[in-house]
């Protein structure tokens, strides 16, 4: 077994053993604590050396793909503007005093 890929979190390493078990390459994930109760680390997804090349190839596509996702119309953001986060606080804010502001009254 090599490594192809190494990642920081679990479920970036079992969703790519899920996506190279789909095409039917065998995974193994080391490293990480990953079935431990405190997962710290790097986790390495390990192939077969037969199948090292076949599934960097299988990766490199689906990175270059994913690159590509981001721009298709009707797709959300990944985050919002400061802007906006600082409109609703405001927009909470005058809410809460104007409701104080009818309280008192």
């Amino acid at each position: 077994m090599v490594p192809v890929r190494r990642v920081s979190d679990q479920f970036s390493a079992r969703v790519i053993a899920a996506r190279l078990g789909a095409e039917g390459i065998v995974t193994q994930l080391r490293g990480g604590g990953i079935d431990g109760l405190y997962p710290f680390g790097n986790i390495e997804i390990l192939v077969p050396e037969d199948d090292a090349e076949v599934a960097r190839d299988l990766l490199l596509a689906d990175d270059v793909e994913s690159a590509f996702d981001d721009g298709e119309p009707g797709s959300v953001p990944a985050r919002w503007p400061w802007w906006v986060g600082a409109a609703v606080a405001l927009v909470l804010v005058l809410a809460a005093f104007a409701r104080v502001l009818d309280l008192t009254a």
